[in-house]
């Protein structure tokens, strides 16, 4: 798909609470919303990702809001580069995701949208454990390791969409594996020649095309409810 090109919207720092620390994130919002894309990072990352930055700038041209925040605070983030023992907390990770969910639940101005997550590497099991605590309408995963949300997977109820580079071979089996005990409406979409990173030319375009299709899909709001009709990948 094309994605809408215009003056890039500036975002917003924001700061939020969320399990009795301060998290900061940068917000971004278009005019008129049709929902609200929060992004879990893991694994070390953060929320000047590039690769999720790139996605979120794309999803605004979209049409959506996005909120791109880090999971862990400035002296977190520098103790875990010694120890790497935070990137593996998925209920600490995700109990900080439902945080800034309720945070912008609590938002006059996202009072009729929904809200979607985006979950990369380990803030991908992050993404799914707080779908099943808070409302979210969609989860997307970009080489996230869902498998880590262990028995939390049959209680998502959102529909959600694995993506995995066709070079990640272990990484496709652990996600095979995930989306069989999902309830929810899953698919699994794998970009050919991809690794884990998604650096080869066109593999972020591709993640970034299904995974906005996936969220105007199952975030049907006014603004986009009449363009699907059409049953997902046609």
């Amino acid at each position: 798909m094309q994605h809408a090109q215009g003056h890039p919207i500036e975002p917003s720092t924001i700061a939020l609470q969320a399990q009795g620390v301060t998290l900061t994130g940068d917000l971004t919002v278009p005019a008129a919303p049709g929902a609200v894309i929060v992004f879990a990072h893991g694994s070390g990352s953060g929320r000047l990702s590039p690769r999720n930055r790139a996605v979120a700038q794309a999803l605004v041209n979209d049409g959506f809001a996005t909120l791109l925040f880090d999971l862990l605070t400035r002296e977190e983030e520098i103790a875990e580069r010694y120890t790497r023992h935070l990137r593996f907390d998925i209920p600490l990770l995700s109990t900080r995701l439902v945080g800034a969910i309720e945070w912008v639940n609590r938002q006059d101005r996202f009072a009729t949208v929904p809200t979607g997550l985006f979950g990369a590497s380990t803030g991908a099991a992050a993404a799914l454990i707080a779908a099943t605590r808070v409302d979210v309408g969609a989860v997307v995963s970009r080489g996230g390791r869902p498998d880590l949300a262990g028995d939390a997977l049959p209680r998502v109820r959102c529909p959600t969409l694995l993506i995995v580079g066709g070079a990640d071979v272990e990484v496709i089996e652990l996600n095979r594996r995930a989306m069989a005990k999902l309830a929810a409406p899953a698919a699994l979409h794998i970009v050919p020649r991809a690794g884990h990173l998604f650096e080869e030319p066109g593999a972020l375009h591709e993640v970034i095309d299904v995974a906005s299709e996936w969220f105007r899909r199952w975030l049907p709001t006014t603004r986009w409810r009449e363009q699907h009709a059409a049953p997902w990948g046609h």
